[in-house]
């Protein structure tokens, strides 16, 4: 694929707040994350709507926001491995003791449900896009969206945000960890950072293994890793800095 760069950059989890804070974190990681109580402030939405939105579309939209600034509306996509799946386990226990949904609950439930949030909030009609590719997530966000760049857009969002599994799931998440999220506005490069499709290995997890991979990701994009494997039984990722 072509070069790319990163124009701008913001993270957001309850106990790294600031750039200033995840540029340290990134430079020397620790897993888990500083576990405190908090959400992101997401100011930039008026109250009536920011009460409607879960702690994890909160962190998502305040990072897009972050990174996004006052760039010229384009593409925008989200990766997110489970996306709302808190909000859906309520409705699907309210289903089963068999209480009225909300349309509204539902409705934020979707995969597309922060994407559509920040879209609305902005007022953007710009092509948008929500992924999910297991532990690949962010990979398949950064991928889309250079198909995007190479499809003549100036500059594309990628947004990831995860958070830990509600407790019928929690077995089938082998890195859980509090609610984080980072966005990337990226652009075409002549000479820069790279994305390339790597075969299957049988290895599931690249380097630093113990690190999450949408934070690996972020910590490639932040400048703080020059490069990454990212491998897998279906096939996997090179990370890579050039020039």
């Amino acid at each position: 694929m072509s070069d790319f760069r990163v124009r701008r950059w913001a993270a957001w989890a309850p106990g790294l707040q600031t750039q200033e804070a995840w540029g340290a974190w990134l430079a020397a990681p620790a897993w888990p994350l500083p576990a405190k109580e908090a959400v992101a402030p997401l100011a930039e939405v008026p109250a009536m709507t920011r009460r409607r939105i879960d702690p994890l579309g909160r962190a998502a939209l305040q990072v897009a926001w972050w990174a996004q600034g006052d760039a010229p509306t384009g593409p925008v996509v989200f990766a997110s491995r489970w996306g709302e799946i808190a909000r859906s386990v309520a409705l699907l226990k309210q289903l089963a003791e068999g209480e009225a949904l909300s349309p509204t609950s539902f409705s934020l439930s979707v995969h597309n449900a922060s994407s559509a949030l920040y879209s609305i909030a902005r007022g953007d009609t710009a092509n948008y896009s929500a992924l999910s590719a297991g532990p690949a997530s962010a990979a398949a966000g950064v991928c889309e969206a250079l198909g995007l760049l190479a499809d003549g857009a100036p500059q594309v969002l990628v947004v990831s945000v995860e958070g830990e599994l509600p407790e019928p799931y929690q077995s089938f998440e082998k890195q859980p960890g509090p609610l984080r999220a980072w966005a990337a506005l990226l652009e075409s490069a002549d000479s820069g950072l790279r994305l390339r499709a790597t075969p299957p290995e049988t290895v599931t997890d690249g380097e630093p293994a113990w690190l999450p991979p949408d934070l690996a990701t972020l910590r490639f994009l932040a400048g703080s890793a020059p490069s990454w494997e990212q491998r897998g039984s279906a096939g996997g990722w090179s990370w890579s800095r050039h020039g």
